[in-house]
């Protein structure tokens, strides 16, 4: 019988859960290390109680950077099987997390489905979904009825809830007078920002935040603070609005802490190279070191069909300057809802990302792998480098597609190969060539 409500609450009590040993065992680091981070609200371990098949993870800046996954139908692609595919798919490619963003059709089957069969944490948005719960134009929803999607999303198991809290009356005014090249981006802010408009009264997120704070400490659900007026292009990067914004959340942040229920924030989505490390620690300070989860950010607007490529390179700096949690961008970001191939594209850049920050940031153990590459390579081990390898079955393929004359070479170099001749010479042996 738990005798905490949240892990927060457990750690301030100087309980060590089960979640916090896993974490602690994946992490290289001591039990009580993690207890500390967690009871400070520096580390997050997303783990609703009604999630019975979770294996926890923490989201800190100080542990190994985290992959977020986004999925879920839409009118235009409404198939629940080809998204549940897309779902296992990503988890045995290492997403550390789904987030459900399905805005169409009956969505709680495919969320308690997903509570009952996936391991990894499990995200959504409560705004896209009440529309869909209750079958209502927006402005016919009152705020009792988003309460009450919250409340249903903790009852079936969501490990984290995406809610945006920070934007009110003020910003409607605020958007207005600054004038944003693109406005809102965010889907949820701006279904936030839809409904004050068309109601008169002020975010419910908001003025209810207290009540929803009682629900997530009941069912141990993290609130994911989410940026509405994060920059949707990088001309609205780092402006009155973005940082109005977070710093709402920051205090939002640390009401949550007083009921011991845990927190990450989001961040920015476009954003040029040079403001990212300064958005970081901006962040950092403000939001007391809760983890930070950003979408990207993408460094660039001009690169539709490869935007898991420009959000790879914000990512890596995000992360590597105290980012803990990136979400996934695919090939076909502001295009389309992503395939499976899209699907796999965005997991692998993020993956990358992640890795070169934890390097970076000097994550115990980060760079075993690359160590163990590097020996392969000299050693001609193709095995090992497949084993070694963030995708090796696209490494193993390119190779046999272009196989060479000799395995101790590749077919771009052949018998020039540098290892190969340098692996000869220090052996006193001869070096053929032609």
């Amino acid at each position: 019988m738990r005798n905490y409500t949240t892990q927060m609450d457990a750690a301030r009590k100087g309980i060590i859960t089960p979640e916090m040993k896993k974490v602690a065992w994946d992490e290289y680091r001591s039990e009580e290390e993690i207890r500390e981070l967690v009871a400070k609200g520096q580390v997050a371990i997303c783990a609703n109680k009604n999630h019975k098949c979770l294996e926890p993870k923490g989201v800190g800046s100080m542990l190994k950077t985290k992959i977020n996954v986004n999925l879920g139908v839409s009118r235009d692609c409404k198939d629940y099987d080809v998204e549940m595919k897309k779902v296992l798919a990503a988890v045995d490619m290492g997403a550390d997390a789904i987030m459900d963003l399905s805005s169409h059709g009956n969505t709680q089957p495919f969320r308690r489905k997903l509570v009952e069969e996936c391991p990894v944490m499990l995200g959504t948005v409560p705004v896209y979904d009440s529309v869909i719960h209750y079958q209502r134009d927006l402005s016919e929803l009152t705020a009792k009825d988003f309460i009450d999607v919250i409340r249903l999303h903790a009852e079936d198991g969501v490990d984290f809830v995406t809610l945006h809290c920070g934007i009110t009356r003020k910003t409607i005014e605020q958007i207005k007078k600054h004038k944003r090249k693109m406005n809102i981006v965010s889907r949820g802010g701006s279904l936030v920002f839809a409904w004050m408009s068309m109601t008169g009264e002020e975010n419910p997120f908001y003025e209810y935040y207290d009540e929803i704070l009682d629900i997530c400490r009941e069912y141990d659900v993290t609130i994911s603070l989410g940026d509405a007026c994060r920059p949707g292009c990088l001309a609205d990067a780092t402006d009155v609005c973005q940082i109005e914004e977070l710093v709402r959340l920051g205090e939002l942040t640390k009401r949550a802490w007083e009921k011991d229920v845990q927190v990450m924030v989001e961040g920015p989505g476009h954003m040029s190279l040079d403001q990212i490390e300064a958005n970081m620690k901006v962040q950092n300070s403000i939001c007391m070191g809760a983890p930070f989860y950003v979408l990207g950010p993408l460094v660039t607007d001009i690169a539709p069909g490869y935007d898991h490529i420009t959000s790879a390179i914000g990512g890596a700096i995000a992360a590597a300057s105290g980012a803990a949690f990136l979400c996934y961008v695919t090939p076909a970001e502001h295009l389309a809802l992503p395939n499976l191939e899209d699907v796999k594209q965005g997991i692998i850049a993020s993956k990358i990302a992640a890795h070169a920050a934890d390097i970076a940031k000097k994550v115990p153990h980060a760079m075993d792998r690359d160590n163990a590459m590097a020996e392969a390579r000299r050693t001609f081990d193709w095995d090992k480098q497949w084993e070694c390898a963030i995708d090796p079955e696209t490494a193993k393929s390119i190779r046999e597609d272009r196989s060479p004359e000799f395995d101790d070479t590749c077919s771009m170099c052949g018998k020039f190969c540098a290892v190969r001749s340098m692996n000869k010479a220090l052996n006193g042996e001869y070096i053929d060539i032609l």
